[in-house]
């Protein structure tokens, strides 16, 4: 099962832009909606809603500090899930050197 990707609300701001450029930098996959189109295509105007605003599996953040924690937390656990698969690729790698072995 894939990981759901978190959704960027953006707006033409240089902030908006600036959490897109992280997002990328930091290869973390993300789906951006612009908040213009939410409010015309969807469900009106989002009056307490912010550009840029993320909405991810962890949360929701509003505030540019907020969403680089966020990135942070991803870049971090990504890392880690890099670091998990190397060790289980090893692993995995190290039974099949031992059951070829075993056959010698």
């Amino acid at each position: 099962m894939r990981a759901r990707k978190p959704i960027i609300l953006i707006d033409d701001s240089p902030q908006s832009q600036k959490i897109i450029e992280l997002f990328k930098k930091n290869e973390i996959e993300f789906v951006k909606y612009h908040i213009q189109k939410f409010e015309e295509n969807c469900c009106g105007e989002l009056p307490t809603t912010k550009a840029p605003s993320v909405i991810a599996a962890e949360g929701i953040f509003k505030e540019e500090s907020l969403i680089k924690n966020y990135i942070e937390y991803m870049k971090q656990k990504k890392d880690k899930g890099d670091l998990q698969a190397k060790k289980n690729k090893n692993i995995q790698k190290n039974h099949i050197d031992e059951t070829d072995s075993a056959y010698w």
